[in-house]
């Protein structure tokens, strides 16, 4: 039943970007970027863009509800009388307030052993606070408050905004240098009026070539920036709730790093965790976390 309603969310939400940057492309008038004497590049830039960004944008502005479906999220009613979500909504409050964040986040609990912790939102009025139970049952005080400030400054330092802007220039970079370089390596280019039923399979076939080619050089960037922002995210944390605190909480999940939960140990859920499994070789590059240990020596390195 849940799967379904996933699978259901998922496609409308597909139905709902398609439909919205559709009506974004008719609004520039936008014509076909191939025509009869030859390569539109403004068309194809303001198509790549709109497509690129808008669909990276679109997701970032329904992030929260996703998270909630996809992870099962239960947010915390403030006047809840269980004492174990009473101290969490302390905990998020208390640390916000330090943070100068302007709006306290949601904060909600979802059911996993996992040990895991996210912050996702469009804004920093609209952020979504989430601690899995494995964390919270297994963490102490101390070490809990450092994985709330380590999501908190995710917030406080636009990191989901920031994602999604590179995320989104990324998106369009593929898109248009993978049309280009297709039109010129197909015969297209030599003469549009002439181009036989080949020219152009071998065009489509070209896209779809150096599509996937430059979104594996985009991934290195993307997942580069990411490492960076945790390790940044580490440091706001350690300002926020004490170096101690941080770097208790990381040599916590370091030491319960073993412990996965197989409903949610897919790609699609590792951008919603605190920490990822280490990877070693050229797979390190693809990695959207750095390894627990170097986190936690750099900040042990950082007076």
């Amino acid at each position: 039943m849940v799967m379904a309603k996933r699978i259901i969310l998922f496609l409308a939400i597909n139905f709902l970007v398609m439909i919205t940057l559709s009506l974004i492309l008719n609004l520039f008038h936008l014509q076909p970027y191939l025509n009869a004497y030859g390569l539109d590049v403004r068309s194809l830039l303001i198509f790549c863009l709109v497509w690129g960004m808008g669909g990276a944008f679109i997701s970032l502005a329904l992030s929260r509800m996703m998270a909630k479906w996809m992870m099962g999220v239960r947010v915390i009613d403030p006047k809840t009388s269980n004492a174990q979500e009473q101290q969490l909504l302390s905990t998020v409050h208390s640390l916000a307030k330090q943070a100068l964040l302007p709006v306290v986040p949601e904060v909600g609990i979802f059911q996993s052993p996992e040990p895991n912790a996210f912050a996702t939102g469009p804004t920093k009025r609209k952020s979504l606070v989430a601690v899995s139970t494995g964390l919270l049952n297994r963490m102490s005080q101390k070490e809990l408050e450092g994985v709330i400030a380590h999501e908190l400054a995710h917030i406080n330092n636009g990191d989901m905004v920031t994602m999604t802007l590179l995320q989104g220039i990324v998106n369009a970079f593929v898109m248009f240098l993978a049309r280009v370089l297709a039109y010129v390596f197909s015969g297209l280019g030599k003469n549009r009026q002439e181009s036989s039923g080949g020219s152009y399979l071998t065009y489509t076939l070209s896209v779809f070539f150096f599509e996937i080619v430059f979104m594996i050089l985009g991934s290195i960037i993307v997942c580069w920036f990411s490492r960076f922002r945790e390790f940044r995210a580490d440091k706001g944390g350690a300002k926020l709730a004490g170096k101690e605190q941080m770097i208790a909480a990381l040599e916590s999940l370091k030491r319960m790093q073993e412990m996965k939960d197989p409903a949610k140990d897919q790609p699609s859920f590792q951008t919603l965790k605190i920490s990822t499994p280490k990877r070693s070789g050229w797979l390190a590059l693809f990695g959207t976390h750095p390894p627990l240990e170097e986190r936690i020596a750099r900040l042990r390195s950082n007076n």
